[in-house]
């Protein structure tokens, strides 16, 4: 007898998601860890915490409890909702909620076990607007927030006074479209951000903009240092002694150069064939961190993250530790942090003390895993030939406790589409494999993490990429003789679920399907669509409308009686992205066709699901959807079984 499979309750809505940690030096060089956390268990709300790095056991002080909820709507996905800065003993938090700007003030211990304590309540600096606010920095020479703001259908450069109330956003600097990840460099004189402009995304075309300020404050003479057409910046940050650094792909990946000074040469001191950030979803996101004398990168490489040292000499020496999915890096005095997985260790903070010859590090994971290593199944690295026989790599994951030989197969296509499937722990992932499943989480054509190259492979072939490696993954996978070919699943949410969708419309290998707020129909998201991704399919399929003709044939709404298998569909009524209509016609069109379908909605979800209940009710059902529409009746039970609709 094997182990009992995992419970959806154990597998999803308990792990918390963390997010920015950052490292903060007190009035005794202390170093105090703050971090995000993202708790489905609290209808996804999200708080900031504390405690003294290397502290683990500590319990970690909530600075933001509820009813706060730090969450940014910029561009739809948000991010970058909290600034930290420390004058003397002073820990000064500035977040976003509900749109607008939150300042509270904390003195931080000298010395001893004692936790900081509020100075005063919590002030909100800027008045309700019809606006969003994000991805701000504290500037403290001149007392303020420097931040985005959308309004209006643009970006804007703004800046809040940190001791006035009520405040409407003062404008610093009007982009021509996007802009973010804004940074100040050591003197307070200049400051640095990214601007891209459609219908480019941030990780096709970027640039990377300086500005000096004037005696009153303002930005003047911008100019653009770094990117273009055709090539992608990320995450510029300043240097202690004024250079400039920041990663862009002119090369093909994602490498780290310098400018030493203003209107030097830029440098490229380590170059290789890896990466050294990642798609400009959101705000908030770091690959790279200054320790205080040293660099410290997360660079990714066939899809598994490292830790490195990048000396300024060019020397690149690896920091060894036992993570390959890593995100949210900073450093500070000899200090650095991430948010970091394995194939058997749940996502927690990673510590590391970078000063001793041999670093020293500690992970505290944001639960107890519910799995005995023994159990878990350990993802295997699968390289096969996909859409026109270029080489295409994913994750398989094997069946637990099962022998060698055929089984039933869930194939995972990730959203992005230009997101990429990670090797760290998904106790979602072990949801099925501890239930006699192999799964295959497929880096298809167009994920990160692999080159630019790589990623430009859907360029104009979405639908066709895509949908050809995730078929060709099955295959691999049956001709390997490791999954039965009767029992075939796909999954996938937003762009998976249209890769899903397209999937079981164009190809024959699979027998069941699954969307969460999937991409039905090409002409309508190209045509109704939130603002961040209204030219995003411009690139990914061809120039609208121009190539309707394109957008017609590869959306799966127009090809609904090409499929020939059950399809279950999540939606959340609240979607900006995809809007619930494409959920309803696409669930309408089969039934018509006389194939079996369900469709559940959730009334307070939007795009992606954060509240615990959802996320175990669509990981439930749909193993009950698929178990059922396939025949497997091997006595494993979903906790609470799907009925027919």
């Amino acid at each position: 007898m094997g182990a009992a499979p995992l419970s959806a309750q154990h597998a999803v809505g308990r792990l918390p998601g963390l997010k920015e940690p950052a490292l903060v030096s007190g009035p005794d060089a202390t170093l105090w860890l703050i971090w995000l956390e993202q708790r489905p268990q609290e209808r996804g709300r999200t708080t900031a915490l504390i405690r003294r790095f290397g502290d683990s056991e500590a319990e970690p002080q909530e600075l933001t409890p509820a009813p706060s909820n730090l969450r940014s709507r910029v561009h739809d996905y948000g991010g970058g909702v909290l600034a930290t800065a420390v004058e003397q003993d002073r820990l000064i938090l500035a977040w976003i909620e509900h749109g607008c700007l939150w300042r509270q003030d904390w003195r931080l211990p000298q010395t001893g076990p004692q936790q900081p304590t509020p100075l005063a309540a919590p002030q909100r600096l800027s008045r309700e607007g019809d606006w969003e606010l994000a991805d701000g920095v504290l500037d403290l020479p001149r007392q303020r927030w420097i931040g985005i703001r959308e309004i209006e259908g643009r970006d804007e450069l703004v800046s809040l006074a940190l001791n006035a109330t009520d405040q409407t956003p003062l404008l610093l600097h009007q982009p021509t479209d996007f802009a973010g990840y804004g940074c100040l460099s050591p003197d307070g004189q200049r400051f640095a951000w990214v601007e891209w402009q459609q219908p480019a995304m941030p990780w096709d075309s970027s640039r990377l903009w300086c500005a000096e300020f004037n005696d009153t404050g303002e930005l003047v003479e911008p100019r653009q240092l770094a990117g273009g057409d055709g090539i992608s910046v990320f995450q510029p940050q300043w240097l202690p002694d004024g250079q400039l650094l920041v990663a862009e792909d002119s090369s093909g990946w994602w490498n780290l150069m310098l400018q030493p000074s203003a209107d030097a040469a830029w440098k490229r001191p380590w170059p290789m064939a890896a990466e050294t950030a990642m798609p400009q979803w959101i705000y908030g996101m770091s690959t790279t961190a200054w320790d205080g004398e040293q660099l410290v990168a997360a660079v990714c490489s066939r899809g598994a993250w490292s830790l490195q040292r990048l000396s300024l000499d060019g020397t690149v020496q690896p920091l060894p530790q036992p993570f390959d999915d890593l995100a949210g890096l900073s450093a500070c005095n000899g200090r650095a942090v991430a948010v970091a997985s394995n194939s058997t260790s749940v996502a927690g903070l990673l510590e590391i003390d970078l000063r001793p010859a041999t670093p020293i590090w500690s992970h505290s994971p944001a639960i107890t895993s519910p799995l005995s290593v023994e159990a878990i199944s350990v993802a295997e690295p699968l390289w096969f030939n996909g859409h026109q026989g270029e080489r295409t790599h994913a994750w398989y994951y094997p069946p637990s406790g099962k022998p060698p030989g055929p089984a039933p197969l869930l194939v995972k296509s990730h959203s992005g589409p230009t997101a990429m499937a990670r090797r760290g722990l998904s106790l979602a992932i072990q949801y099925w494999t501890s239930r006699g499943w192999g799964v295959v989480d497929v880096n298809y054509g167009g994920s990160t993490g692999f080159g630019r190259d790589y990623r430009e492979r859907l360029n104009g072939g979405w639908g066709l990429v895509d949908v050809a490696d995730c078929a060709a993954a099955a295959q691999a996978l049956i001709e390997a003789g490791r999954a039965d070919p009767g029992q075939i699943a796909i999954e996938g949410g937003s762009a998976g679920g249209f890769t899903t969708l397209a999937a079981l419309c164009f190809t024959e290998v699979f027998r069941a399907g699954a969307c969460r707020y999937a991409v039905c129909d090409l002409t309508a998201m190209a045509e109704d669509t939130h603002r961040f991704e209204a030219r995003y399919v411009d690139g990914l399929v061809g120039e609208w409308p121009a190539a309707r003709a394109l957008y017609e044939q590869r959306s799966p709404l127009l090809h609904a009686d090409q499929i020939r298998c059950p399809v279950l569909f999540f939606q959340g009524l609240q979607d900006k992205v995809v809007p619930p209509e494409q959920t309803e016609r696409m669930a309408e069109a089969l039934r018509n066709n006389g194939i079996p379908v369900e469709v559940r909605l959730f009334e307070e979800e939007g795009h992606g699901f954060r509240n615990q209940a959802t996320q175990i009710e669509v990981l439930e059902q749909t193993e009950a959807f698929f178990r059922r529409e396939l025949g497997l009746t091997d006595g494993y039970k979903a906790h609470n079984p799907v009925q027919q609709m």
